[in-house]
């Protein structure tokens, strides 16, 4: 055999192992193409979540704001809150007060029910005089519109 013989086959054993390969990898580059297109989508698709991601953070950040200010508001409602049912105690305290002296003094109550007629007309007295005080601006033996009411429901009571 000569030398040029072996030498063709050779390159011709070397072209078919070459073909080969070229249409292996000609299958390999056509998936690749087709998985490209689809990678395409996939990493468009995540820039979009991405992109709503964003956008719904920054609105988490406007609703946190907007839920702290609340917060802050309702704080200082609670506060005067707290202030007010404080100030409305120590009325009710001055209130029950009152009412125990105007029972010594006037004779009502379920203690003295059976009290005599002198007692509830000096009562009777008593509390006209407080309202005629009351209408002149005298405002040194009524402090509250409680008080004032108070003494209304027991002259009513009679």
């Amino acid at each position: 055999m000569p030398f040029s013989l072996a030498l063709d086959v050779l390159v011709a054993i070397l072209l078919v192992i070459t073909i080969c390969y070229a249409m292996a990898l000609n299958r390999k580059l056509s998936s690749f193409r087709r998985e490209k297109k689809e990678l395409e989508k996939l990493a468009g698709a995540f820039g979009e979540a991405t992109e709503r991601a964003g956008h719904s953070i920054g609105a988490l950040k406007s609703t946190a704001a907007d839920l702290q200010d609340r917060i802050d508001k309702a704080q200082a409602l609670r506060d005067d809150l707290v202030f007010l049912i404080d100030r409305g105690a120590s009325s009710a305290d001055r209130l029950e007060e009152t009412v125990r002296e105007a029972r010594k003094e006037g004779g009502f109550g379920p203690r003295s029910a059976s009290g005599s007629n002198k007692k509830k007309k000096k009562a009777k007295t008593e509390i006209s005089d407080r309202k005629d005080d009351d209408i002149k601006g005298d405002d040194t033996k009524l402090k509250s519109d409680a008080e004032r009411e108070l003494l209304k429901a027991l002259q009513a009571a009679r």
